[in-house]
């Protein structure tokens, strides 16, 4: 019986982790995989070996091909060796959000439908602090275990393990097996777990057309985060290399860039901002990096280019997709995102999935040629998986436009766009025109009842240390830089903006909250903003 093999599919060997890691370690066994803060380094052969010693403890504990595994885990050496020991066997990774406790713990540990519980020592003893799911067994790694009512506790010794042989597969594996589930950061909601094949990831990693083998990744997002994991499979596809860290920090980044020779980098939200406000120095372009991915493409993006020599470039992506928007080198579209991708069909739709006028917002739908190139649902969640599933294409909730030469704009998310006085206002548009001040150094945007009728702009500002600023003076840098009907009526200055466990500004809580008495009014201070007349 002939076997069709459809084109568009990425080979087997090509995007499914354990044969990366078996290539690689035959063909170049000792190039150095991963680099730690500490010194210390994985080659490609040490990566594998340690991944099939991790397999094969894993599978003394009972784990087959299949199943899901949380994984409670800050960015380091063991989180990356249990991922790759999980999917050496065909299991499914399931890292949960460092953040997480009580209601939000128990409903991610209960979507995933994991038995077992790979956790930090300091975070163990929150599992006892709720029904998680169908956890029965934990492992507790780096520090001592803890007794957690209802469960087994293992300490890490039963991640040890002396076996070196391969561990054989009943059957090949597939690119459209399941690979991870990532819990989105619900913003507007519980969090949900997004089902991801390992072709799913494959071409969310070949989206980024300018790396290569030479390339040395900065991890610095986590890897319960698609920015995370994203990078780290782009440097397996190319048999490249890593440089993991805990987290973004502003003052350490240049000294880890260059301690580990990084080439390229994730800088998502106000991460660029924050380096672009640090002090000028003479070595600021004495450095390894090359490229950057810049997120989102703004004023900031091109001083961080002229002021580093780094090529930026840019995209748009979520967890559900596979980077189906992408930029050429140091865009000159200010604000864009880019430009569809080879592979993807995207549309601006209305709410009856028609689509709007070239320069018209409406919600970006995606679907891709390649079967399995997204991901293929939520888990646990059949109702939110047929909600963004609809008319054959994905609903992204994300609201863009698109100008009359092919570059797609990002505008909002569509529960957080603002209507006032007949007109439409992308809230991140404005944020971004904020946080160009120099004393800012965060800022959200929402709506808020108006007493006439729509809504009225609110910006919640956070300033740089050390930093004061006159809301006056904030409205008088605005007023050159926007529509007169963007211009925020309110603002209100706090330490800093609240935020989801994946560091998503919580905007709900900021709608919530309102009109505090600390908000500060423009109109009663006696300022109006009108639209300009013109002479006819």
């Amino acid at each position: 019986m002939s076997v069709h093999v459809d084109p568009r599919m990425p080979a087997a060997e090509d995007c499914i982790q354990r044969h990366l890691l078996e290539r690689h370690a035959a063909t170049q066994p000792d190039k150095v995989f991963a680099v730690w803060p500490d010194g210390g380094t994985w080659t490609y052969a040490e990566t594998l070996a340690l991944t099939i010693r991790t397999a094969h403890a894993l599978r003394a504990l009972g784990v087959k091909r299949g199943d899901r595994v949380l994984v409670w885990m800050p960015n380091c050496a063991e989180a990356l060796r249990v991922w790759f020991g999980l999917n050496y066997l065909g299991a499914v990774f399931v890292p949960m959000n460092t953040a997480y406790r009580g209601t939000l713990l128990a409903h991610a540990a209960t979507l995933s439908e994991a038995r077992l519980a790979i956790v930090h020592a300091e975070l163990a003893p929150h599992l006892g602090d709720v029904t998680p799911g169908q956890v029965a067994e934990v492992v507790v790694l780096m520090g001592t275990p803890c007794a957690l009512p209802g469960l087994t506790v293992h300490g890490a010794e039963v991640l040890e393990s002396e076996a070196k042989d391969p561990i054989p597969l009943d059957e090949p594996m597939h690119p459209r097996e399941l690979q991870s589930i990532i819990f989105t950061s619900g913003t507007t909601g519980p969090s949900k777990g997004v089902m991801s094949s390992y072709c799913h990831l494959y071409f969310m990693a070949l989206s980024a057309p300018f790396l290569d083998a030479d390339d040395r990744y900065m991890i610095n997002l986590p890897l319960f985060h698609s920015g995370g994991v994203m990078p780290v499979t782009a440097m397996l596809i190319h048999g490249g290399s890593i440089a993991m860290v805990e987290s973004f920090k502003t003052d350490a980044f240049w000294d880890v860039v260059r301690e580990t020779g990084i080439t390229t980098a994730i800088l998502l939200g106000v991460m660029g901002s924050f380096l672009i406000k640090q002090p000028v120095r003479d070595d600021d372009r004495d450095h390894s990096l090359r490229s950057c991915t810049y997120v989102p493409m703004n004023e900031s993006a091109v001083r961080f280019h002229e002021r580093f020599a780094t090529d930026v470039h840019t995209h748009f992506n979520m967890t559900e997709i596979s980077m189906p928007i992408v930029s050429d080198p140091n865009p000159t579209a200010m604000g864009s995102a880019g430009r569809p991708r080879k592979g993807v069909e995207v549309r601006i739709v209305d709410a009856n999935d028609c689509e709007v006028p070239v320069g018209e917002m409406g919600e970006l739908i995606v679907r891709t040629d390649c079967p399995w190139a997204m991901n293929h649902g939520y888990a646990a969640n059949p109702e939110a998986t047929a909600e963004a599933w609809r008319n054959g294409w994905f609903h992204t909730g994300d609201g863009f436009r698109k100008d009359a030469d092919g570059n797609f704009y990002f505008c909002d998310r569509i529960k957080d766009a603002i209507r006032r006085r007949g007109e439409n206002i992308s809230s991140f548009e404005v944020e971004s025109e904020i946080a160009a001040h120099p004393a800012v150094q965060e800022a959200a945007v929402v709506a808020v009842r108006s007493e006439v009728a729509e809504d009225e702009v609110m910006g919640i500002v956070a300033l740089r240390a050390g930093e004061v600023l006159d809301p006056a003076d904030l409205i008088e840098f605005l007023r050159p830089r926007m529509a007169h009907f963007m211009v925020p009526r309110y603002l209100r200055f706090v330490p800093e903006l609240p935020r989801t466990p994946t560091a998503k500004i919580r905007k709900v809580e900021l709608r919530e909250a309102g009109l505090t008495p600390d908000t500060w009014d423009r109109e009663a201070a006696g300022i109006t903003i009108k639209r300009e007349k013109l002479n006819t």
